[in-house]
Order: structure tokens, then sequence, then C-alpha cells
């Protein structure tokens, strides 16, 4: 709702001059740093004040190093504090907008009417109620509420996460005149699933902006209401790109996956230029799908929007659908292409790779991520347990889970559980994987019974099998392949009536066997979904329509 505006008219700096204009990137940001520190760095205010600037504000990607430079500054201006807040705020961390400004507070410099809507944006994103309230008071013991800026952030921070009597309370004659109030009200009720209230809000108002616009297309699509969502975008006088993304990213929130890939043509056919957050709900799109030739025509289309390096959000993305999609070699070649990586994208490649069969690779990269000292998380464990079931490595994979408890202090959750009594049962290990489940801290699930039997079958253990398939029973008694792998276990075994009497509890029990299906195969994708169930990544569908306030 706070509109980013990298040309800054506040009447707290002065026009930039031409050597700031044409400073766009990190290189030679750096280079003019250099430069104000050979001839004296705190000597030119002005100066100091690009710097914060450019770094904070104008150059994408380059917040930490505002940071660094503002650490050095021995006394920055309001206008200063208020630029490193606002792009804390608009950052991937609003929390250090909220500790620049308890800096601000404790050293006695005095916030001003462009520190507090940064301030409460934080408040906004981090859903920090109490925070917000107390921002609130000091705004009005400060009289700065009735500034317009002021006052729709604050109807925005109680509309999204406050008090939406307040936010109405504050919704006066005044505010009725400003379609940016209209917006952040409407917005409000959106956001909060109140989607009539909000059309309502829409429909009265006097002159629509294409926030409003987006703001309903957004709740809309955040409710699965595409066809309602629909009506709105074709109504639009104006798209812009997040017009577009929320039809996209709500396409590929209720499934229909084909149709974003659609929009996205049709958003292509008529000229507008696709950002991250379009790619990464088109990569979604192709992953869900296991498209893969649509998952490169994606990524031709990012290295045509120009940049060099990929951020590690897109990136990240690509190795999950490569993977997904079973093109291992180009999951490892985005990998290897990315100069910047997370946990996540570390989970991605040895996942994908553990899951496609390639567990040699999986457990070297899982040692190279320990020596470059990235700390593996809950979802890494997972990958590299996996790899350790698929190579037959069972003194490893024990290692491992230790690791994980001892090292690492992750507590083992059923995921994990799960690839140990995979392990186990590969190995044939049946009677330590019982044990294994006994002494489990958490209530084994279906699929953990499962999978015990689907060991049984492979090892021909009559009397374990029964007793893996006596729990399955305890649970559910409407899958067919549960009674079918004990039979084929007894009649493995030459135990006829056993086999006949599983037969007939499925069939007394109304129970219809699924034809044309590999019971071991199907057990091995079921086991490896619930896995690597990807709801654990970034989710640009969910991220794009809670950032957008739908």
């Amino acid at each position: 709702m706070i509109r980013k505006k990298v040309n800054d008219k506040s009447p707290s700096r002065q026009q930039r001059s031409q050597l700031w204009r044409s400073c766009t990137t990190i290189l030679t940001l750096k280079q003019i740093h250099a430069s104000m520190i050979v001839k004296g760095f705190n000597s030119n205010i002005s100066a100091l004040r690009e710097l914060i600037y450019a770094s904070a504000i104008a150059i994408s990607g380059t917040m930490s190093y505002a940071h660094q430079v503002f650490g050095h500054i021995t006394e920055p201006d309001n206008f200063m504090w208020n630029t490193m807040i606002r792009g804390s705020a608009q950052s991937s961390s609003p929390l250090k907008a909220i500790s620049l400004y308890t800096q601000m507070e404790n050293g006695c410099v005095k916030p001003d009417k462009f520190t507090f809507p940064f301030v409460l944006k934080a408040c906004t994103r981090l859903c920090w109620v109490r925070m917000g309230f107390g921002v609130h008071g000091r705004v009005f013991r400060l009289g700065f509420e009735s500034n317009t800026f002021v006052r729709n952030t604050l109807i925005y921070f109680h509309a999204n996460r406050g008090d939406l009597a307040v936010a109405s309370a504050l919704f006066d004659d005044s505010a009725k005149q400003d379609v940016v109030a209209w917006s952040a009200l409407t917005a409000g009720y959106a956001r909060r699933g109140e989607l009539g209230v909000a059309r309502q809000l829409f429909d009265e108002m006097p002159e629509k902006d294409l926030v409003s616009w987006n703001v309903m297309i957004t709740g809309y699509a955040k409710r699965g209401e595409m066809e309602s969502a629909r009506k709105l975008f074709d109504e639009v006088p104006k798209r812009d790109v997040v017009t577009w993304n929320a039809m996209i990213a709500g396409y590929v929130l209720c499934g229909s996956n084909q149709q974003a890939l659609h929009m996205f043509e049709e958003m292509r056919s008529v000229g507008e230029l696709p950002d991250e957050v379009t790619m990464l709900s088109l990569l979604s799109a192709c992953t869900d799908l296991g498209d893969l030739d649509a998952g490169q025509n994606i990524h031709c289309s990012i290295l045509e929007m120009g940049s060099r390096d990929l951020s590690v959000l897109l990136g990240n993305a690509l190795i999950d659908m490569y993977a997904k999609c079973g093109s291992i070699a180009k999951a490892i070649e985005v990998f290897q292409g990315m100069r910047e990586k997370d946990v996540s994208t570390w989970n991605s490649i040895i996942g994908g790779l553990a899951f496609h069969g390639h567990a040699e690779k999986s457990i070297h990269l899982f040692s190279e991520m320990r020596k470059l000292k990235n700390k593996p998380d809950e979802i890494t464990f997972v990958g590299v347990l996996v790899a350790c079931s698929h190579a037959g490595r069972v003194d490893e994979g024990r290692w491992y889970f230790d690791l994980m408890r001892g090292e690492y202090k992750i507590e083992p959750n059923i995921k994990h559980y799960g690839c140990m009594v995979d392990l186990l049962g590969r190995a044939g290990l049946l009677n330590e994987a019982f044990d294994f489940i006994d002494r489990m801290k958490i209530e084994p699930n279906a699929i953990i019974w499962r999978t015990l039997l689907g060991a049984c079958k492979i090892h021909g253990n009559v009397e374990l099998g029964r007793q893996a398939n006596e729990q399955l029973l305890k649970m559910r008694h409407d899958q067919s392949g549960d009674y079918v792998l004990l039979s084929n276990i007894y009649a493995s075994r030459g135990e006829w009536e056993g086999s006949e009497k599983v037969r007939k509890l499925m069939d007394d029990s109304g129970v219809r066997k699924e034809a044309g299906r590999s019971l071991i195969e199907g057990d091995n994708k079921a086991l490896m979904h619930f896995l690597f169930d990807s709801k654990h990544k970034f989710d640009s569908r969910k991220s794009f329509l809670e950032l957008y306030g739908g």
C-alpha cells in the first residue's frame, strides 16, 4: 500500500546530482564510497545523504551495504535515519526498521512525519500489533495524526493488523477525499477475508486508483474466486505488472496451472513486462504440472529479462522445477551457476538428487554444505536420509540421524522417522524397524506403517507384515493396497489360506482393488511425495497474494 518512489521528492533533500543519478550499480556505489573516504568520509553531509539514499533505496539489493555505511556515520540526520528505516521496512528484514527506529528514539533524534509511515509499514509486515499501537500513540503525542501520509499509513496498519474500529474512525471526512485512504481501508477488509465489505467500499469509491483495483483482484484470487477476479481484471482501465501477477498467482493457487501459463502469454502479447514475482508463480505452475518444456521456456524468459545473476528465490525455484520435472543435469547447472545460495538452495538440490536416485552425489553435496559452514535444517536432513536409504548406507543414515539431534539440535519429525523406517526396511532390518517405531516420540502415521508393510512384502516376512497391516487397519480401511500387500506376502510364502482370508476381509469391507498399478512403485511415489512435499518452500503464490493485501 505504501507507494515505492525511487525519485524522492521529500523537502528534506535536494535534487540528486548527475553523479548520483548515474550511480546504478553496487560497483559504482563502492567507487564513490571509496572516493568519499579519501576526502574525509564524514565531512560532506550532502554526499552522505546521497550515499545512504543510493544504497538503501535507489539500487536494488544493497540494503546490507547501506547498514554497513550507516554504522560509520558519526551524526546521521533525520533524512538518513528515515531513509534507512524506509529501505529496511521495504526489505526482506523489516525487523531492522524497528531496530533503527528504537535507536533513533533512544539517541534523542526526534522522529518526524516522514519516519512513522515506514515504521508502521514494518509493524504491518511483521504483524507486530502492540508495537504498532505504541507507534500510533507516539504519532498522536507529536501531533502527526492529521498528516495525510501518516494518517493513511495508520489506516492501513489498523485495517490489516490492528483495530478495524480505529481504522474506520481515522477514515473521516477528510480521508474520504483521498483515494489512498479508500484503498488502505479496502485492502484491510480484503486481507481479513471480509470481501463483501471490501467490495462495498470499492464500489463506493468516488475515484478508483490502480492500487484499489489490484487490492480487489488479489482478494478474489486469494479466495480462489477467479471468475470474479477475471471480471474485475477485464474492467481495469489500465493494468500494471501487479494486476497480471495477481491473476497468474491466483490461477496457480487454485490449481489452474495451464490457465496461469495462458495468462502469461496474454500478458506478453500486450507488451507488459514480467518481474521476478511473475516468474516465481509460473515456475510453481510448471513444477505442479511436471511440464519440463514449459519450465525451460520460463527459464529462457528469465534470462531475457537481462539479469546476469539469478536471485536466490528464482534460482531455488528453478532448481526445484528442474529436479521435480526429472532434469537433474539442469538443476545442477543452475545450482552451480548461483553466486549466492541459502539453505533452501542446498535443500532443493540435495533432495532432488536423492529423489531421483543420485544418492552418492546428494550425500557428497551435503558434506560440501557442511564444509562451507552452511547450517542444514530439518529439510536438509530429509534429503540426506533419503539418499542414504536409496544407497543402502544404513550406518551412515543412523549417523546422520544422530548428528541432526546431537550437533544441530533438530528434533526429528514424522518425515525423519519415515526416512529411517524406509532405510531399515529397504535393508531388510525389519525387526529393528519395528523397534525403531516403538521408540518413536511421536505417533507413527499410516505412511510409515505402509512403508514397513511394503518392506515386509519385499523380504517375505509374513508375521511382521501381518503386524504392520493390523496397525494400518486401525487407521484406515479404504486402501486396497493395504490388503493386497499382505495377501501377496502370504501368497509368496505359499500360505494360500492366509492370502484368501485377507482377500475376503477386503471384499467384506467393500474395498475394490485399483487396477493396473504397481503397489511397490506406488508406495515409493507416495512416500517420496510425503517426504518432499514442497509446501515448506517459498510459495510465490501465497507470498504474492499476502504481500498485496488480498
